[in-house]
């Protein structure tokens, strides 16, 4: 099964070489290509592609701000490019629903094992690191908690989950906190992602310490 991508990057050699080497794989193809964040957004909204790279610094829209259009209207993954690796920037990219953040200087190994792994529906960042950066973007946040009606539905088990899943804990881990199965874990995950309506473990993160759930340096 073929993993559809579009491109965005204001530099036409670096879209152009990226477009290259994607290709070249058996199962990964490059639908469009676009220089700027409106063209972006428009050529996901009209081909709805597994994954959208997006660099950041791009004219008219940025790639942030094209993220959180495509994030919230679509199902297509997003991975943020750029050349600076600056806390604001991952956790801005992550916020916008964004599930991996790469700097433009990647391997081509990488490039292609990004594409594949976000289109497997996982993150490029491990949570435990997303809370590690979390936990320091929070502490410098002077923003009061985020509140989520949603929040009442969860049950009690599915709370303390989203407490551990903020804590960065994988699921066998969750499984020996809570003293169930991997199975029930899973489940409980699925849960509190959908009555939350969060894209994946990253953004339960993300909403566990705006939310308070998880208070920095816990």
């Amino acid at each position: 099964m073929t993993i559809n991508v579009v491109l965005a990057d204001d530099q036409e050699l670096v879209r152009s070489g990226f477009a290259l080497i994607l290709n070249t794989q058996p199962d990964i193809s490059v639908s469009a290509e676009a220089g700027d964040g409106v063209q972006a957004v428009e050529a996901v909204r009209n081909l709805r592609p597994d994954v959208a790279l997006l660099d950041i610094h791009m004219p008219t829209m940025n790639g942030i701000e094209a993220a959180k259009v495509i994030c919230a209207e679509t199902s297509t993954k997003v991975v943020i490019l750029t050349t600076f690796d600056q806390d604001e920037y991952v956790y801005e990219a992550l916020h916008a629903g964004a599930s991996g953040f790469l700097l433009k200087d990647v391997r081509r190994d990488d490039l292609v094992h990004a594409v594949r792994v976000v289109n497997a529906g996982e993150s490029l960042l491990a949570p435990a690191v997303t809370r590690r950066l979390i936990d320091d973007i929070v502490r410098r946040n002077t923003r009061p908690p985020v509140r989520n009606k949603n929040m009442e539905t969860l049950s009690g088990r599915e709370r303390e989950t989203l407490a551990l899943l903020g804590r960065g804990l994988s699921n066998p881990e969750i499984a020996s906190e809570m003293v169930v199965s991997e199975h029930t874990v899973k489940s409980h995950v699925s849960a509190v992602l959908t009555k939350l309506g969060l894209r994946d473990r990253i953004q339960a993160v993300i909403f566990a310490y705006e939310s308070g759930i998880i208070q920095p340096g816990s």
